[in-house]
């Protein structure tokens, strides 16, 4: 399986092993309401892909990285690297650097990644150069996520690690994958996806931010009880016309139910409940102390 070179939140690259198998066997168009890493859909063999998002840098990220050829990409971003004199272990090793693996690159990295971060934030034109830079800087970033201020401005400070050898593979894996994909990447919320064209052949994903949960994507109303109903009625109108879907979400997490996927769930007792994962914050509570378990479970119509 590829792993997607993008640290994002709500990845599910560790659940493939158990969601993978759910799919259908022959897909002709797979749409990903939320792709978020696209860990998802870019190990999903179909005819055509659909990956939509509402993160317009993450999306214009992805058709970069479409559009040029893949070595071209990663010539391009080690450019960067080397203009802004950051470290590349991948060539140079940890040595040359004073440094160890425990230790990390962060204090070696500060100044050139701050330099980087800088020319991002205050770039006039988002051209490719920019979305190289936008996604070497996340690379070189803590734990390489994605994070922006309410202005718009990428503000994570520079982590431990850089583009080394593993980092290399994945971006590697996953770009000449996703040449051999006939996809296309859309930027819209979910209620403005246009699905009337999907046939009965064709195949939803849904990983939508979890209504229950505290995540960074859930903070300040990202995700709302309006939005979770109306996600449900999406999913019910392509029931009806015949189109498989799979959703990923929360049943219950740290003492609070969703409610709402309970009430839609016991009214459709066609569409079949899968638990996933409980995933327990100290498993020396796992039968003390019910309140810590988050149930993770993929519902699908078929």
């Amino acid at each position: 399986m590829i792993q997607s070179p993008l640290n994002y939140t709500g990845g599910k690259y560790r659940l493939l092993p158990q969601i993978l198998p759910l799919f259908p066997d022959q897909i002709g168009t797979f749409v990903d309401l939320f792709c978020g890493g696209c860990n998802v859909g870019i190990n999903v063999a179909a005819k055509a892909h659909i990956y939509n998002d509402s993160c317009t840098p993450l999306i214009n990220l992805y058709s970069v990285m479409q559009r040029l050829d893949s070595q071209e990409f990663i010539n391009r971003l080690e450019d960067v690297i080397r203009i802004y004199g950051l470290s590349d272990v991948k060539t140079k090793g940890y040595k040359y650097y004073s440094c160890s693996s425990s230790d990390g690159l962060s204090a070696y990295n500060r100044e050139p990644y701050m330099k980087l971060r800088q020319d991002v934030n205050q770039a006039e034109v988002q051209d490719d150069d920019y979305y190289i830079k936008l996604y070497t800087l996340i690379i070189y970033a803590f734990n390489n996520q994605i994070r922006f201020n309410q202005k718009g401005g990428f503000n994570l400070p520079p982590g431990k690690r850089d583009f080394n050898q593993n980092m290399y593979g994945k971006l590697s894996a996953f770009l000449n994958l996703l040449h051999t994909q006939k996809a296309v990447f859309t930027n819209l919320n979910f209620k403005d996806m246009d699905l009337d064209c999907l046939k009965s052949g064709d195949f939803v994903y849904a990983d939508p931010p979890y209504l229950i949960t505290c995540a960074a994507y859930n903070e300040n109303g990202g995700w709302r009880e309006e939005d979770e109903r109306d996600l449900l009625e999406l999913l019910d109108s392509l029931s009806q016309r015949h189109i498989r879907f799979a959703l990923s979400n929360v049943i219950e997490s740290k003492g609070r139910r969703n409610e709402i996927l309970e009430t839609w769930l016991k009214y459709r007792p066609a569409y079949r409940q899968m638990d996933l994962e409980y995933t327990y914050h100290n498993a020396n509570y796992q039968r003390k102390n019910r309140k810590s378990v988050t149930r993770e479970v993929l519902i699908v119509n078929y």
